[in-house]
């Protein structure tokens, strides 16, 4: 069913447990997209391909995943700007969620038969372009159809759908016994995880009359949200990319970790062990946080206290640097990230500038997940090769972190 009375409106009718059920499928399965590759897949890429390339096999994923990471800064606002106005008869949002997993499944393909640095680049760039256009549009049914005081438990669900997506990608990637038959099983979890929400869910649909008329300059200005006339916005950005900077320090290099600090004989069975204790305690935590913000009507708290949970975990790391230590901060950075990405991704809804850019602004807002991408390999690569190693880089981590916590409190309009 597609609506077009209340497109641009406020959303106040509570949706049910099957549009949430099917909008999280849809996220877990465009995150198993992604996790697969980075966890496992692109990681033993890379130690295949550095030989002939002149580049350890650090620097060469950090190459690889930070130009994706690019990509994906650029593709996801900018998929969000066209889904904005987009008034197929499917819907605003659904033709994107659509092509995006039809382009993803094949990117995908082109992975499983890379053999070199050059086709491992490409295939990674595309996987990043077309996930991203459906995140994008999934990302926006939440404010479309969402009331606020029900966006802290919805998140928790996509929360929990992007943890879930974090160990069937892990897992399909070690369990197949190959790189190939890794990618090949994540490219057919894309596709059947977002036929749910894409055939049995609604989207409302955008009168031409609402549309925009068309300016190439103002499409390309409409990408800066000023921080000066909305600085809730600023601040909420910036929290979550100092958040999840600190995140992608800790897990860009965990299997090269567990094989050259830790010397574990199966590394990749320990990346696996960790995600699934990561994933236990943030699946505890990532729906009753989105549910208890709602009925208490704040967020702020819950973002602090998460944020500096986090950083004392991360800071754990670097001096408990063992096997016992490596499960216990994961155990204890599942339980910060749970709260975080529940009530952050509430607080985010909630301060967006004008409903009829929800797609673009956050897709502004998905840079501050993807733009750390960018960052992580930059930063990681020379201190963990130069400058301190793993100790340092942890270190650093946790700092961030604790920038990330104190910020949230410059947030005026929430609670």
């Amino acid at each position: 069913m597609t609506t077009t009375a209340s497109a641009l409106a406020e959303p106040a009718d509570r949706v049910g447990r099957g549009w949430t059920t099917a909008l999280a499928v849809a996220n877990w399965a465009i995150w198993v997209g992604w996790y697969g590759p980075l966890q496992i897949l692109l990681p033993e890429q890379a130690e295949d391909f550095a030989p002939g390339t002149g580049m350890s096999k650090e620097t060469l994923l950090a190459w690889v995943t930070g130009v994706g990471a690019v990509v994906s800064l650029l593709a996801n606002p900018f998929f969000g700007a066209l889904s904005d106005r987009t008034t197929a008869r499917w819907g605003r949002r659904r033709p994107w969620i659509v092509a995006g997993a039809a382009g993803g499944t094949l990117s995908l393909l082109l992975l499983a038969g890379a053999g070199g640095l050059w086709t491992m680049l490409a295939g990674w760039c595309l996987v990043q372009l077309t996930l991203n256009a459906a995140f994008a549009a999934v990302t926006a049914a939440v404010p479309d159809r969402v009331p606020r005081l029900q966006r802290g438990s919805v998140g928790g669900w996509l929360g929990a759908a992007q943890i879930l997506g974090a160990v069937a990608g892990t897992g399909l990637a070690t369990a197949l016994g190959g790189v190939a038959a890794g990618y090949a099983a994540c490219a057919v979890f894309v596709l059947l995880g977002v036929a749910p929400y894409v055939l049995g869910s609604g989207d409302q649909r955008l009168p031409a009359a609402d549309r925009p008329v068309w300016s190439g300059r103002e499409f390309v200005q409409g990408f800066w949200v000023s921080p000066r006339r909305y600085p809730d916005f600023g601040w909420a950005w910036l929290t979550r990319f100092l958040i999840n900077l600190s995140n992608a320090l800790v897990i860009l290099y965990l299997l090269y970790y567990l094989r050259d600090r830790l010397e574990r004989a199966e590394p990749e069975e320990g990346v696996l062990v960790l995600t699934a204790v990561n994933s236990a305690t943030l699946l505890a935590t990532v729906v009753v946080a989105g549910v208890w913000s709602d009925r208490v009507g704040r967020r702020k708290p819950f973002v602090r206290w998460s944020g500096a949970l986090m950083a004392a975990a991360t800071a754990l790391l670097a001096l408990w640097q063992t096997w016992p230590g490596a499960i216990v901060v994961a155990a204890l950075l599942g339980i910060g990230l749970g709260v975080f990405m529940s009530v952050d991704f509430a607080l985010m809804t909630d301060v967006l500038p004008e409903a009829r850019d929800r797609g673009k602004d956050l897709g502004v807002i998905n840079v501050a997940n993807t733009l750390p991408q960018v960052a992580a390999p930059a930063l990681a690569a020379p201190v963990v090769t130069h400058f301190g190693g793993y100790r340092v880089l942890y270190l650093a981590a946790a700092l961030i972190a604790v920038a990330g916590a104190v910020l949230v409190g410059r947030i005026r309009s929430v609670d």
